[in-house]
């Protein structure tokens, strides 16, 4: 077994605050912060608020979802499009260095259930526009969890503050344990 390094990893789940959102596309990144939250172990994690940053976080200890690491599970509590000054406070409050931020996101790009890791660029998300102009580095590591498309016409807005459908919900949840899984692989790989 490695060393526990004093830094913890954090790890953002980007959406929308409050239950109108909970359920859309654009939270995405929420439903994979909530499957990382259930493998904490010996008991899942909570999220707590988190005054001093406009967040709510779970202060994982080392062992309990990282094997040598801790690792502090967020969200804000601001809107997706101004999410980078909470995540800004939270890795200065914890001492994150930047390399050590995790931003999980929709992305239309992927098609639904896709997930993929990436390090530098936008892609076109305004979560991860906020969270670059706030930071001022593209360099954290991203992790883009696919919803496809939006269909015929519709305007790409619309399409992440609509609802899952039931066999999407489906998809989403084995989406979710997969950039868990990813997650988990990534970041014991990059010690």
């Amino acid at each position: 077994m490695g060393l526990v390094s004093d830094s913890p990893l954090l790890i953002v789940g980007l959406g929308n605050p409050g239950p109108q959102y909970a359920s859309t596309r654009h939270n995405a990144g929420v439903h994979v912060l909530d499957e990382l939250l259930d493998r904490v172990s010996p008991v899942p994690a909570q999220l707590a608020v988190h005054k001093r940053t406009n967040t709510e976080i779970a202060e994982i200890s080392a062992g309990r979802l990282l094997p040598d690491r801790r690792v502090i599970l967020a969200r804000t509590r601001s809107f997706m499009n101004v999410s980078g000054g909470p995540v800004k406070a939270l890795a200065a409050y914890f001492g994150v260095t930047l390399g050590d931020i995790w931003a999980i996101y929709d992305d239309m790009d992927l098609e639904l259930g896709e997930v993929k890791l990436r390090v530098g660029g936008d892609h076109g998300h305004n979560g991860l526009r906020s969270l670059t102009a706030s930071l001022g580095s593209r360099e954290y590591v991203k992790l883009a969890v696919g919803i496809g498309r939006p269909p015929g016409r519709m305007a790409p807005a619309d399409y992440v503050l609509k609802p899952f459908t039931r066999a999407e919900e489906t998809d989403l949840a084995i989406a979710a344990a997969d950039a868990a899984d990813e997650i988990i692989r990534a970041s014991a790989q990059k010690r």
